[in-house]
């Protein structure tokens, strides 16, 4: 599988004439300020060349809504996501390409484009029965309305595979979880989406009426890092913090209704000041400016529990790469975090 990938993606850079992939720095070098710029410059690149295609029209309206454009967002999403979380692993690199592979086509005017989803770093298949659920929207007569979803639900269902496959289920459940509400939210906007048969004798039936939504639990996360020392917003790393804006907008939205949001601080284990306490100190800051943010886009505080664990939750541990301080500094920056964990009710 692995060597059909490398090929399908080889022909559709050969055949576009397209520019060298974009290629982030190997997960041992990923210790310096300059090193993981240079990976974030390769992100906000691909996302501007996104934004280029739906400019054009090709994302069909202000979202990027059609399915190969989609899809190419989703994967630089799921990218993104892992690489930030310090995945190691070759998912952050070979979902970025899986994104890049529909830009080309999508630049080059190709046609017809591919509608595979590869199951990228090798990851496990979970829940035949959504991918199925995939195929059949693609052949809906609605599927023009169900589109962007559809697209991420794949993406989403890969995700989930890879964190199965690398670290159990535990880790996948919330990906499988996404990828169910894009499958449901895809299925009633496909039904939704199907004009009424027009009878020339009398007007069509009424169709029957929807089932009235009920609440379903519904979880979701996301985590910004801080630079070194600091602990005000103004030092959240600004891709970070672009997840965050959209995290606050999602729980913001009219069927979801927020129970709990849990932030969580974390600092790395470097600490100068001789002070016992400044660790602990600078994680609750982390958090509350964080919270901070919240309230201010409308979230109530009242909802809100802010935490500090200093430095006793590494994911990190930087014992051998590191060779300098500010090398140090660097790997170490996925230890300086603040985990937003929003725990609420969805209406089906």
């Amino acid at each position: 599988m692995r060597t059909l990938l490398a090929l399908c993606i080889g022909l559709g850079w050969a055949a576009a004439g397209a520019q060298t992939p974009p290629a982030l720095t190997p997960p041992p070098e990923r210790i310096s300020d300059r090193t993981i710029q240079a990976d974030y410059a390769s992100y906000e690149a691909v996302q501007a060349r996104i934004k280029a295609l739906n400019d054009r029209g090709l994302g069909k309206g202000p979202r990027v809504a059609s399915y190969h454009l989609a899809k190419a967002q989703c994967w630089l999403d799921a990218s993104f996501h892992e690489y930030t979380r310090n995945d190691r692993s070759a998912y952050p690199q070979q979902a970025l390409e899986q994104s890049d592979r529909l830009i080309v086509l999508m630049e080059q005017n190709a046609s017809p484009l591919p509608d595979d989803t590869p199951l990228v770093n090798d990851a496990d298949r979970l829940r035949p029965d959504l991918w199925d659920a995939t195929a059949r929207l693609k052949t809906h007569p609605g599927f023009r309305c169900a589109a962007q979803r559809t697209a991420c639900a794949e993406v989403e269902l890969v995700h989930a595979g890879n964190e199965h496959k690398q670290l159990g289920w535990r880790h996948a459940k919330p990906y499988v979880q996404m990828a169910e509400d894009f499958v449901a939210d895809a299925q009633l906007a496909a039904e939704r989406c199907i004009p009424p048969v027009v009878v020339a004798q009398a007007p069509p039936p009424p169709p029957p009426p929807l089932p009235p939504p009920k609440p379903e639990p519904h979880e979701f996360s996301t985590a910004v890092l801080f630079t070194f020392g600091e602990g005000d917003a103004a030092h959240i790393r600004p891709m970070t913090r672009e997840r965050l804006d959209q995290t606050i907008l999602r729980a913001k939205q009219a069927d979801f209704k927020i129970e709990k949001i849990s932030v969580t601080g974390h600092a790395d284990r470097l600490n100068g000041t001789g002070k016992s306490d400044f660790n602990q100190r600078l994680s609750l800051r982390r958090a509350q400016a964080v919270a901070d943010l919240l309230v201010a886009a409308g979230i109530a505080r009242a909802l809100i529990v802010v935490a500090g664990k200093s430095d006793s939750v590494p994911v990190e541990a930087c014992t051998s790469r590191a060779k300098t301080t500010p090398e140090l500094e660097e790997c170490l920056a996925p230890n300086r975090r603040v985990e937003v964990e929003v725990s609420g009710t969805r209406m089906r």
